[in-house]
């Protein structure tokens, strides 16, 4: 849904109230695109101007209410953008990163592609059920970052892969989570197969299962081949010339 509002952001026309980003126009594109249910795109949208991470726009019409990111928004999309570009620069030596620090004004266009991309991307769509699970958690692509994280990639072959925690609540504590409802999620992962522990449940060192792991690293595959493909259509590469 994040994605989807910072699109409908760039691509307002400030001449054209129906491409303004609003309250209703954003629910209805959720609605839409089948992203979220319209109660769900409407909670969003009142968390996001809660946390100040959206906010209506000064001086608006009064009756649409036009919305906008704020700075601190734009400012933290760009660094999840640079992340993921190094990433793709590491992958196989390109330079995109660095074309894009040239051009940080192209985040106007590039961002766009990059929803474009992902509201067409299968594997990150629909992904399989226990990233499912995870997804709708909040911060629930933060639990599954940090449990991936902590994983020695010499053990990523293993079919119980440890991770680097051990206790639940500090684990929730640092995610700023609901003990319960992260260890409801743990214990619907753990009946799956797909996490456990060790030893002792909650104090001992946790593992994923190995299709866990492969259904991870299919996800952030796709969303790469996505922001590498929107990248390509912003910047093509230069033609050799005399």
């Amino acid at each position: 849904m994040g994605h989807v509002g910072l699109a409908m952001h760039f691509r307002r026309d400030p001449n054209d109230r129906r491409k303004e980003l609003t309250v209703s126009r954003f629910i209805e594109v959720v609605h839409k695109n089948a992203v979220a249910s319209r109660n769900t795109a409407d909670a969003f949208i009142k968390e996001m101007l809660h946390y100040n991470i959206a906010e209506y726009v000064a001086g608006g019409d009064g009756r649409t209410h036009p919305l906008q990111p704020t700075a601190a928004t734009i400012e933290r999309f760009t660094g999840w953008v640079i992340a993921h570009l190094r990433t793709l620069d590491h992958i196989d030596g390109g330079d995109r990163l660095a074309r894009f620090l040239d051009r940080p004004d192209m985040l106007a266009t590039l961002q766009p592609l990059i929803a474009d991309g992902l509201l067409a991307s299968k594997p990150v769509r629909e992904p399989n059920q226990t990233f499912s699970l995870f997804i709708w958690l909040n911060n629930g692509g933060i639990v599954m970052d940090w449990l991936m994280s902590g994983i020695d990639p010499d053990h990523a072959g293993l079919e119980r892969i440890p991770t680097s925690v051990v206790s639940i609540g500090d684990f929730a504590k640092w995610l700023k989570l609901s003990r319960t409802h992260l260890g409801r999620k743990l214990r619907t992962a753990e009946e799956l197969g797909s996490i456990g522990w060790l030893g002792q449940r909650g104090h001992s060192v946790m593992w994923v299962s190995h299709g866990f792991y492969e259904e991870y690293m299919t996800v952030q595959a796709a969303k790469l081949a996505v922001v590498d493909t929107a990248f390509e259509t912003c910047f093509p590469p230069s033609r050799g010339g005399g």
